[in-house]
């Protein structure tokens, strides 16, 4: 308490605040900075909520160093707020004290369903319960969370603390069903059938991009979302350690270097692979990854090859024998176990296959309109996150999911409006 105290008293308290301008939610930071100077810790937490559904979470995975803390004035000195951490803080101690207690409010001003548990579901959600919608989702996976649960690993992210974010939004009265699949299980003529007056789509990119190299079809290739998932599922208990791609001694390759391939990265290691070495193509300078979590890795033992690629993976077709990696015109076969894919994904077919009217773009993203804003080509059927192809951050999704929120609002009280004429 006494050291959060000490960092929120640095704070300039800025007259046009850059930390704001460049926090994608717009989180007003300055002001609960100085909520947390004086130590009103529920004041500081009454801020945050009015912006963010998640902020413990956005403590932890927060680009901060390209937002919020990278556009601080006092970094021109070489000494940021630590803001990330004061959120995490400030998330915390609200959470164990059980500080903030949001009012309910009375659900009669539509019924929405949201397909997906990931950051932009439990966003919409949030926004749209507290707004007085009655909102229900329905997640495939046993547990809600999506990427935050079964995509970033735990050392990044403490599944408690995704737990305890969901129970929060729970408690405004959000209705949660698993283990059902939106698309093979129910689509969404069956969803509207049920009553719903709109339809979220917050179902992420669950569908990897492949590349064309020799052998990659060997089944010791894998996905690094697949990949992070099965680690997530063994370490919720939901599956055998012999379900987990990476063994203990292997040789690893992590093609890519985003956020996803240092986590990949990272945690193969953590699982017990000898050697876990990250490929590509081009310089450290162009990485997607943040350096500070490029200088963890390292810190750690994943090793790096810059501006160098995998031209192919030779094996039986179940196990690889070496690869030949080439770099900067030299190619050198090392031998190798598992290759791990970071290049991204793109969004799986299961409910614009399963129903009619929501049209996609030629990679698979779902196509939607700025009035009102998020809603697909399907009436009453909106999409925000990944599956539009807005694929970013954490916080990033969040943002335009909340954009989405107040578009489907808008929407549903116009649908009201129309019927209380129809009726009158």
């Amino acid at each position: 308490m006494a050291e959060a105290i000490a960092e929120a008293k640095r704070c300039l308290n800025c007259k046009v605040p850059q930390c704001r301008k460049g926090c994608p939610v717009g989180n007003d930071i300055p002001d609960w900075i100085h909520e947390l100077s004086m130590g009103n810790i529920g004041n500081a937490m009454s801020i945050i909520n009015a912006k963010s559904n998640l902020p413990a979470v956005c403590g932890r995975v927060c680009a901060h160093e390209r937002q919020c803390e990278g556009n601080c004035v006092l970094g021109k000195k070489g000494a940021h707020m630590n803001i990330g951490k004061l959120e995490q803080f400030v998330a915390d101690f609200d959470t164990q004290m059980k500080l903030t207690r949001q009012p309910l409010v009375q659900k009669n001003r539509g019924r929405v369903a949201v397909i997906g548990s990931g950051p932009a579901g439990l966003t919409v959600s949030g926004e749209l319960v507290r707004g007085g919608f009655d909102v229900e989702i329905f997640e495939m996976e046993p547990q809600p969370g999506g990427v935050l649960m079964f995509g970033i690993p735990e050392y990044r992210l403490p599944k408690a603390i995704v737990n305890s974010e969901i129970d929060k939004i729970r408690q405004l009265g959000v209705r949660i069903n698993c283990g059902v699949t939106v698309g093979p299980e129910v689509n969404i003529d069956q969803l509207f059938a049920k009553g719903f007056d709109a339809i979220f789509m917050g179902t992420g990119t669950g569908k990897p991009r492949k590349l064309s190299i020799p052998g990659i079809e060997n089944d010791s290739v894998r996905q690094a979302i697949y990949f992070l998932r099965r680690v997530g599922l063994y370490n919720a208990g939901l599956i055998n350690r012999d379900e987990v791609p990476v063994k203990e001694g292997d040789k690893v390759f992590v093609v890519g270097c985003g956020n996803t391939a240092i986590d990949a990265a990272r945690t193969a290691l953590r699982l017990g692979a000898s050697e876990v070495t990250i490929v590509y193509h081009r310089d450290i300078e162009k990485m997607s990854a943040l350096r500070a979590e490029y200088n963890d890795a390292v810190a750690e033992g994943v090793k790096f090859l810059w501006n160098s690629s995998i031209t192919k993976i030779n094996g039986d077709g179940e196990h690889i024998a070496d690869i030949d990696i080439e770099t900067e015109g030299t190619t050198a076969t090392v031998a190798a176990d598992k290759v791990i894919l970071a290049v991204g994904s793109r969004p799986a077919s299961r409910i614009v296959s399963t129903t009619t009217g929501i049209e996609v773009d030629e990679k698979g993203y779902v196509l939607t309109r700025e009035t009102p804003y998020g809603m697909t080509t399907r009436k009453g059927v909106f999409a925000g996150g990944d599956v539009t192809g807005n694929q970013a951050t954490v916080v990033h999704a969040m943002q335009d999911a909340r954009a989405v929120a107040a578009g489907i609002a808008a929407y549903v009280d116009a649908l009201t409006l129309m019927r209380t004429i129809d009726n009158a």
